[in-house]
């Protein structure tokens, strides 16, 4: 190994060369206080931003299909740069590059917040996930790097509960924004955190890298893995606009799952690949990652269409609703640094059999709810049993990732999880978009057939059913017709909602199994 530093790593220079040892007392606490804040920059985005769909859908006149765009472009460069993001840590150095990511992030949120139409937004949410993509994977492998094996896992648990803490506040204020002011603004809250960030990096948060891992980029896997999800997610969520016997739709999806094909092979044979297939050797890693899959895909469901269903449906404020959402991270916060320490004490497997079946009990509470009610006894007790399923399984998982590869390869272990969880959302959110949409249009249907409505009044709707609950009533009628026309708007919602909460169950319970059947029982030692 070359360019060691002989020095520890509480001394508070800036060094150009990598510590050699965890990180000291001293430093540590930075490291956490730079990797939290960092972090939750780009969680309060996703939060904040699913709370404002709904305003941004009426502001900018958008369809359900440009709505999910400004979800899944930030989504998809996230998602697919993610494993190139950890690659470019271990090898060019963390620091630098989780310092690049929050700079890019930065800007790009100015973008965002400065858009004048919804493909600008789509745009400039596409550069966010590039600085995403840099500073996610940065900030677990900084932190593996800074503590050591047997304080990692608390270290772990810690930045895992302050991250959801400070989300916890992002939508409440966000929605506050987004009434009082612009949606503009939502983005730019990211501004101070990331001065501030950059300041605690370039102060006081040591360099570390992979010095026995090659220099070059897969630059092959990052475009095929671009490519690959790309075609499939603008497959999916054209289908519903275009058809499914859609030149355009049938090619991209061709085109996305060749090239999807194409990288798992670039990856096998390469010497240097972005995701080394190696590290999936461990039946551990492999299942961990299978298990984040499927329940990161559950609690997607939940974060895309939850705020639809308050603010449309429900009539929540913006504020109101990204307040729902409050004791759920609460929870996740005040268990999280005990979560973190279940693994050493009762090994991976339990908590993440149990953390996923108490999740899913909470997915399958936000299916009992329609129309009206108290939010206390319709929505509370599902996003209270979601917390604790959640906070049960997030560190021990997180953990278990980690500790499940060699130390020098924690950049790219932490890049192939968190490139996991975004596919997970984001593949279903485009893939459960098509399936409410379809019981939407054919519960619409059947409430329809029974009102006398004239065909002017069914030609209307039909160009508002892919707005789906923010389908407009045409003007004119009297006020009967158009209360029942709003109420079989908002029930077929309703019925699309409760399918994919229990879809989410279902994939949560598989989650509970794939753990059981694939985490060992103890943590065991790097493979």
């Amino acid at each position: 190994m070359t360019n060691v530093v002989k020095q520890p790593c509480d001394e508070g220079v800036i060094r150009s060369a990598p510590c050699t040892e965890p990180c000291g007392p001293d430093v540590r606490p930075w490291v956490l206080v730079a990797t939290i804040l960092g972090s939750s920059m780009a969680f309060i985005d996703g939060t904040v931003v699913n709370v404002a769909l709904p305003v941004l859908q009426r502001e900018l006149n958008a369809t359900a299909a440009q709505v999910q765009w400004i979800v899944e472009s930030y989504a998809l460069f996230l998602a697919a740069l993610i494993l190139a993001g950890g690659s470019l840590g271990d090898r060019f150095g963390r620091r630098q590059i989780f310092a690049y990511g929050v700079a890019l992030f930065a800007l790009a949120s100015i973008w965002c917040g400065l858009a004048p139409n919804v493909n600008q937004l789509i745009l400039a949410r596409a550069v966010q996930g590039v600085g995403g993509a840099l500073l996610t994977p940065g900030s677990l492998a900084i932190i593996s790097a800074s503590f050591s094996e047997r304080q990692r896992g608390q270290a772990i648990g810690t930045w895992s509960g302050f991250t959801g803490i400070t989300s916890a506040f992002g939508p409440v204020l966000g929605g506050w924004l987004v009434e009082q002011a612009s949606w503009r603004w939502i983005f730019f809250l990211n501004l101070p955190l990331a001065v501030l960030v950059l300041g605690i990096v370039f102060w006081r948060v040591p360099e570390s890298r992979d010095e026995i891992g090659p220099r070059r980029l897969d630059w092959w896997g990052v475009l095929l893995g671009t490519v690959g999800l790309g075609g499939v997610v603008f497959g999916l969520i054209e289908s519903s606009n275009l058809g499914w016997q859609n030149p355009i739709v049938l090619s991209t999806l061709v085109v996305g799952i060749l090239a999807l094909i194409g990288f798992v092979l670039v990856e096998a044979r390469s010497r240097a690949p972005m995701m080394p297939l190696t590290l999936f050797r461990s039946r551990t890693f492999s299942g961990a990652n299978l298990l984040t899959l499927l329940l990161y895909a559950a609690l997607g469901e939940v974060l895309f269409f939850f705020p639809f269903n308050l603010i449309q449906v429900q009539g929540y404020s913006a504020t109101a609703a990204g307040a729902a959402f409050l004791p759920l991270i609460l929870i996740m916060f005040i268990l999280s640094r005990w979560a973190g320490g279940l693994v050493s004490h009762y090994g991976a497997k339990l908590p993440l059999v149990v953390g996923p079946a108490i999740a899913a009990i909470g997915f399958a509470l936000f299916a009992r709810p329609g129309i009206g009610g108290s939010y206390w006894t319709s929505f509370f007790p599902a996003i209270v049993v979601l917390g604790l399923g959640m906070a049960t399984s997030v560190a021990p998982l997180t953990t278990t990732v980690m500790n499940a590869v060699p130390e020098h390869q924690a950049g790219v272990a932490s890049g192939v999880n968190n490139a996991v969880s975004r596919i997970a959302g984001l593949l279903s959110v485009a893939v459960l978009s098509i399936l409410v949409l379809n019981v939407f249009n054919h519960r619409l249907d059947q409430r329809l057939a029974v009102l006398e409505i004239s065909p002017r009044v069914q030609q209307a709707l039909a160009e508002q059913r892919t707005r789906l609950a923010a389908a407009e009533v045409p003007a004119g009628l009297n006020d009967n017709l158009r209360a029942a026309l709003e109420r079989a708007i908002a029930e077929s919602f309703v019925d699309g909602f409760r399918l994919a909460m229990l879809l989410a169950a279902g994939l949560a319970i598989a989650s509970s199994l794939t753990a059981f059947l694939m985490v060992q029982g103890k943590r065991m030692p790097h493979q």
